[in-house]
């Protein structure tokens, strides 16, 4: 045991040698074997018996000796130094190892009391992984210290460094297995040093471990040739450290010396971009320290089994003795195996863990699994949030004005980014679509964060900008989420149809959201938000390949505790819906709007009250005068609100005795049934705009599946008849998209006069009228390549 001192030479705080970093390995191990076997006789005080295994073995084995090895020496260097470190654990599998290490350092039995750091608790922690009623087996929500579960792999270093964003004394430590190397997020993480600033953020440190095996294979990482491994990952802009081998004390002593010098280079490279006089605008891009270990799959654990080779091999993956309840040999096996690690040096008779393994805690706040940063919502800093209405649009009449919507998010991000400057917790995540999304007004208070060289032909790059774009959807939602689980706020904005290449992103988070509200010391973070723009309606100049709603129904699908789809149709509503999200947590929020201009049609007082019920009748649009309906008009989205309501003109003009109500769906939620969701409207408000047993015509922006799956236990749910997105495109005009998938106006003007309870004067000539005006619209289009003005140039008429 040795201690650091401070500058005037007094002693400050014990340091483990390396004796306290192997026990606390080996200790870890032990309690690691034992979540995946057993379920009685934790501290071996007899022989194994069948009796004291678990019925179904279950948990990976094979990378918990590497997980184990680098939290032990992490742990040494938190005591040698005091760094902050956050451990993200990229094989999630592993999930035993992260319980060990929690457990002996004390901040798992803190939280989990029945789960107490000695022999009792030790049983409980044994027989709860994995187990119904338990914990499952990743390095899930219920593990102290974690932000990252692992069980879909690809994001380990994504989250790791939006944990770093803004963080200046935060140490990420991120372990890469080499099977998730193999990922194409993964692949992409490594650009990291492209946007890490290290006058303003945190350090990452990649730590490729390397055991050579995924399931039942060897890994592509694993069997490069090291210099070709060193040239990859240097040509990427890391500065490779490397340590293997297979001896214990070798290894350990290898391991110690290559993470001091990393730790040392780091605090170098950011003692650098941090002199005095110097601004974040001027720091250099860093050679970040990036380290490569090589141990044993399963190391530490069975060499042969039924005569097959195991530790070092594939089949160490999982469960090395999968018959030690049935079989007598696999039962002696693993109980020389967890005596191998010597337990009455690591436990003492009452199951606690000796001063032999504790010298290697940090203790208290220092310790890695009870780290601040991995509980982001007992850290999070409310945002400074503008008035929105000042942003506003004047709408002095329904359907006349025409603009950008989206323009006006990029304002209030814009006024977010100058009001929240000092506290450095906001950021645009954007795969460099930022202006294409006409959110460019951010860039009037921030540039690009950007450590590359610059060029005099670049715009907007800067070491300290705030907006995040690279080309890659899994890093902007990657970085976001590593951000706000860490307790900061921001916006990913995405293409729709593209959005649905880290689709499984959001499904993960909204699970490990909806996982953190059943633990009360986990506090709510920042909601995750998705802003979906240049939408399926609009992407017509684009093709088939863009037009995609999928998203909304994968948030859909997500639980109401933490699901939420928001569809405003103007820019006051975009307003209010955003400010709304920026002031949430604990939720994914889903924005779908299109950037190109559109008509608006509601004051900022209006969008208000609209907005906050979710959804509400629009009566300037309805001929209804607060009566029964012939037939309701209910539009969801922007494109179809525009069409809906034309449709109304169309119904008002041609059959003016037909009783129209107009309704607007701002809160995709709302239709829920109130005990599916938070925000489903009662079944009184339902019915005062619904009615319970008048047809409904909708207009919806995605799939009409979801709309129909929405109604599910409402009044008639037949009666709803959808119009939405039927996988209808190409290279067309605005207007023949919605013709295509037959939700123009005309398409939603018949289909309401032949849903209506009774055939009204003026219906022959409606429908004559719109079989006319579709033939002469398909006519013009293949002529012109663009839209009748008639369509190009509607408003909603003046009377």
């Amino acid at each position: 045991m040795t201690t650091t001192t401070d500058e005037s030479g007094a002693e400050e705080r014990p340091v483990a040698d390396l004796a306290a970093v192997d026990a606390w390995w080996r200790a870890a191990n032990y309690l690691s074997v034992g979540q995946v076997f057993l379920q009685d006789d934790p501290l071996l005080e007899r022989p194994l018996t069948p009796d004291d295994i678990k019925p179904r073995l279950l948990g990976h084995w094979g990378t918990c000796p590497g997980l184990n090895l680098l939290w032990a020496h992490l742990n040494r260097l938190v005591q040698r130094t005091d760094q902050q470190v956050l451990y993200v654990c990229g094989p999630g599998h592993g999930g035993p190892a992260a319980l060990a290490n929690v457990w002996l350092e004390g901040t798992y039995s803190e939280i989990y009391p029945e789960v107490s750091r000695d022999a009792v608790g030790m049983r409980r922690l044994f027989r709860q992984f994995s187990t119904p009623g338990g914990v499952p087996s990743h390095v899930s929500v219920p593990t102290p210290g974690s932000i990252h579960e692992g069980g879909e792999l690809g994001y380990a270093l994504a989250h790791a460094t939006g944990a770093a964003l803004d963080d200046p004394e935060l140490l990420v430590a991120c372990v890469i297995g080499d099977g998730e190397a193999e990922t194409g997020p993964l692949a992409a993480s490594w650009t990291a040093g492209s946007f890490l600033n290290p006058a303003r953020d945190g350090a990452v440190l990649p730590i490729l471990h390397l055991n050579g095996a995924k399931i039942s294979g060897p890994t592509v990482l694993a069997r490069l040739p090291d210099d070709e491994l060193r040239a990859h990952l240097g040509g990427l802009g890391w500065d490779v450290v490397e340590v293997a081998g297979d001896d214990p004390t070798e290894v350990h002593e290898a391991l110690d010396e290559a993470l001091a010098g990393i730790h040392e280079r780091i605090r170098d490279v950011q003692a650098d971009a941090r002199a005095a006089g110097r601004s974040p605008a001027d720091a250099p891009r860093a050679a970040w320290p990036a380290l490569v270990l090589r141990t044993p799959k399963g190391w530490t654990g069975p060499k042969v089994v039924d005569g097959l080779p195991v530790e070092g091999t594939f089949r160490s993956h999982q469960v090395p003795l999968p018959r030690a309840k049935t079989d007598p040999a696999h039962l002696e096996a693993l109980e020389a195996w967890l005596r191998s690690y010597r337990p009455e040096e690591l436990f003492d008779a009452d199951g606690v863990p000796t001063p032999a393994v504790l010298a290697a805690d940090p203790r208290h706040e220092r310790r890695i699994g009870a780290t601040v940063r991995a509980n982001g919502g007992r850290r999070t800093v409310e945002l400074e949030l503008p008035e929105w209405e000042e942003l506003g649009v004047e709408v002095p009449t329904p359907g006349t004005v025409r603009l950008e919507s989206t323009r006006r998010l990029g304002e209030l991000c814009r006024q977010i980014l100058v009001d929240n400057a000092e506290q450095a917790n906001f950021r645009l995540f954007c795969p460099d679509e930022t202006n294409s999304n006409r959110l460019g007004a951010v860039f009037e208070a921030t540039d690009r964060a950007w450590m590359e060289a610059r060029t005099a032909d670049d715009v907007g790059l800067a070491p300290d900008g705030r907006v995040m774009e690279v080309l890659s959807e899994h890093l902007c939602q990657g970085w976001l989420e590593g951000y706000t689980l860490t307790g900061r706020h921001g916006l990913f904005a995405s293409y729709e149809a593209f959005a649905m290449v880290s689709a499984s992103m959001t499904v993960q988070h909204a699970k490990w959201l909806q996982e953190a509200q059943k633990l009360p010391w986990r506090k709510p973070v920042p909601s995750l938000n998705i802003l979906l723009t240049s939408t399926c309606w609009r992407n017509d100049h684009n093709g088939f390949s863009h037009q995609g709603p999928g998203l909304i129904d994968t948030v859909l699908s997500k639980q109401g505790s933490v699901s939420r789809i928001w569809l405003p149709p103007d820019a006051n509503s975009l307003l209010w819906v955003g400010d709304h999200c920026f002031r949430s947590r604990g939720y994914v929020n889903l924005l779908v709007i299109d950037k190109q201009p559109q008509l608006q049609w509601m004051t900022p007082d209006e969008a208000r009250a609209h907005c906050s019920r979710g959804a509400g009748r629009w009566d300037w649009a309805s001929t209804d005068q607060d009566g029964r309906p012939d037939v309701v008009l209910v539009c969801i989205g922007d494109v179809p609100t525009l069409e809906t309501v034309a449709a109304a003109d169309l119904l008002r003009r041609f059959v003016p005795d037909l009783a129209v109500r107009v309704v607007n769906v701002v809160d995709l939620m709302a239709l829920f049934m109130p005990d599916e969701h938070p925000h489903g409207l009662d079944g009184i408000t339902f019915a005062e705009l619904f009615e319970e047993d008048v047809d409904v015509v909708v207009a919806f922006h995605g799939y009409a599946r979801a709309v129909h799956q929405l109604l599910h236990g409402r009044p008639r749910p037949a009666r709803f008849h959808v119009h939405g997105f039927r996988e209808e495109g190409t290279t067309t005009t605005p207007f023949d998209m919605v013709v295509r998938n037959q939700m123009s106006r005309y398409h939603l003007a018949m289909d309401a006069v032949s849903r209506a309870a009774a055939r009204r004067p003026g219906t022959e000539e409606l429908l004559a009228h719109c079989e006319e005006r579709l033939d002469a619209h398909e006519r013009y289009v293949t002529t012109h390549f663009e839209d009748l003005p008639e369509i190009r140039d509607w408003t909603w008429p003046a009377r």
